[in-house]
């Protein structure tokens, strides 16, 4: 992650993995928000208690899906922010004190493996980063179209990507849908001039 605009995701266990990914980054909220700005775990041990109404939307599409527990440990060294590693399970409970302990090893472990691989990746870092399926997950297409998005309204990058955000969401339609419209030009942000009469 760099900062909330710039992600990309390393590897998904499998595809109810990649759609929590995609819904937390497409909706802008979910728990891998709070772990990052705190830089603390962030453990959901029974998504039908009322831990939705920290992240409404979300929660809401959580409660659709097989999902009865979240946890979610930040990746960082030091002063520097890398990520997050999200788990689930398909039955509620907390996670025990090995348990947690076992995984904040390996994030930590994660952390440094994945520092070195990104600054020692290749310019075509999709051999670098690729998924379950060997296609690579990443959100280059967004990130593009952000910039467009920008380019075409004047605003920063924050707010455009929120702009796709607010259009994928109020439409219906997955962000890359829509970041790719903007690509090829089928969806232009331009403000459109209001002449009053």
């Amino acid at each position: 992650m760099s900062g909330g605009s710039v992600q990309e995701t390393v590897c998904c266990s499998d595809d109810l993995a990649r759609h929590l990914d995609e819904l937390q980054f497409e909706l802008g909220e979910g728990p891998r928000w709070d772990a990052v700005s705190s830089r603390l775990p962030v453990m959901v041990s029974d998504t039908a208690d009322d831990w939705h109404t920290r992240w409404p939307v979300f929660g809401n599409a959580v409660r659709a899906l097989d999902v009865k527990a979240l946890f979610v440990f930040p990746l960082v060294l030091g002063a520097i922010d890398i990520g997050v590693v999200e788990l689930y399970r398909t039955r509620p409970g907390k996670l025990s004190n090995v348990s947690q302990a076992v995984a904040s090893d390996l994030t930590n472990k994660t952390s440094w493996t994945l520092l070195r691989q990104i600054l020692s990746q290749a310019p075509d870092h999709q051999s670098a980063f690729g998924g379950v399926d060997g296609t690579s997950l990443s959100r280059r297409e967004i990130h593009q179209a952000t910039g467009m998005v920008l380019a075409q309204t004047n605003i920063n990058v924050p707010d455009a990507l929120l702009l796709l955000r607010g259009y994928a969401f109020s439409e219906g339609l997955p962000l890359k849908d829509v970041a790719l419209a903007v690509i090829e030009r089928q969806l232009d942000f331009t403000p459109k001039l209001q002449i009053a009469e």
